[in-house]
């Protein structure tokens, strides 16, 4: 993109992701385009990212544990009830701390303090810490604990492991693994129950529960998981048709209701089928001046209000994985830089309402970046 583009019809501006405060904002006349930088994941930002989850693995306290109460002996401390993923401020924030990590190493392999983080994840996740994880989930009052949404950030870390060429990950995966298969198997017998899609913009959002299990089912090869998902997911959403986009972000959304839907939907149709699907469900994404503005954060030490930090990075991964593979639809991969450039800038050194969960967000985002 260095090379000049002033022979061009549309008006190009080159701005960086090094603004004043770290964004750019389109501008609304119609046929003007700006091409942002790309946003990279090197060895310095991957420093700076791995800051987060290695702040908070072991962090204890402040700690929410959306925990049902069945009695006295229920009340213990959330190292007690959840010694492999107890810290970052809640159970699914740890799971995805954790799969930061795992990423970041499989990626960089001179990363700063990767003994440490490696000597962290085997002490987190032993074959013992695990069997007290499912201890849990196996109680009378939390069965469906984070569903779907911390399930599906557990198979995330299972398939980031699976695809890992390590020793350290695969004594991980085995440790891991009566977990995997405790998941999966919630996932095979509640997915037949469910007759109506969650469509919210946080966690209990069908598409995006579907999303990552669906990918770690393709990815190891669990046909009966990748199946029911597959038929669950047009059960749900084939017959969509004009999702309103302008109703996006509520107040503290981190999903896009019609954006994790639409990358669902990518990943379990037929390329042609595809293509049919979206025109009718968002046929404005075909339009190379399409734009949708960033979620803009007013507090990054209100807890929920920086939700939209997360909604910024999750709408980039949504919009990179719609455009793959597809060349009508790469316009799209420029709007989800823009995006990740808005919210990248703020994570580091912010408050720990964000600090102990964006970080996670932000590497998926930059993964998803071809």
């Amino acid at each position: 993109m260095g090379n000049p583009l002033s022979f061009i019809v549309l008006a190009i501006v080159f701005v960086s992701c090094n603004s004043s405060e770290g964004k750019t904002a389109l501008p609304s006349n119609v046929g003007e385009v700006i091409i942002v930088k790309t946003p990279v994941l090197n060895i310095e930002e991957a420093n700076r990212l791995a800051q987060l989850p290695l702040h908070c693995m072991n962090t204890e306290y402040p700690n929410k544990l959306n925990q049902t109460i069945g009695g006295a002996s229920d009340l213990k401390t959330p190292k007690e009830l959840h010694p492999a993923f107890y810290g970052c401020f809640d159970w699914h924030s740890a799971i995805h701390g954790h799969w930061s990590l795992v990423s970041l190493l499989k990626q960089f392999s001179e990363i700063n303090n990767k003994t440490e983080i490696e000597q962290k994840l085997l002490h987190n996740i032993s074959k013992e810490n695990i069997e007290q994880e499912i201890r849990y989930f196996e109680g009378k009052h939390n069965t469906s604990f984070e569903r779907t949404y911390g399930w599906a950030w557990l198979l995330k870390l299972a398939e980031e492991l699976h695809t890992w060429d390590n020793d350290v990950a695969r004594q991980l995966e085995s440790n891991l693994q009566p977990m995997t298969h405790m998941i999966v198997a919630k996932y095979l017998e509640f997915l037949p129950k469910l007759n109506y899609p969650i469509r919210v913009g946080e966690h209990p959002n069908t598409a995006f529960g579907l999303s990552f299990a669906y990918d770690y089912a393709v990815t190891v090869g669990h046909l009966e998981l990748k199946s029911l998902i597959e038929q669950r997911a047009k059960d749900f959403y084939m017959n969509d048709k004009g999702c309103p986009l302008a109703w996006e972000p509520s107040g503290f959304d981190f999903l896009s209701p019609c954006l994790e839907e639409a990358a669902l939907m990518k990943r379990v149709l037929s390329a042609d089928e595809f293509k049919t699907w979206i025109n009718y469900f968002m046929p404005e994404l075909m339009d190379k001046s399409f734009h949708i503005e960033t979620g803009k954060v007013s507090d990054r030490t209100d807890g929920k209000l920086v939700h939209l930090d997360g909604v910024n990075f999750s709408r980039a991964w949504s919009l990179n994985y719609i455009a793959k593979g597809l060349p009508d639809y790469k316009h799209l991969r420029n709007l989800a830089n823009v995006h990740i450039n808005y919210s990248l800038p703020s994570i580091v050194g912010d408050s720990y309402e964000g600090g102990h969960w964006l970080g996670s967000f932000a590497i998926y985002a930059l993964n998803s970046i071809e």
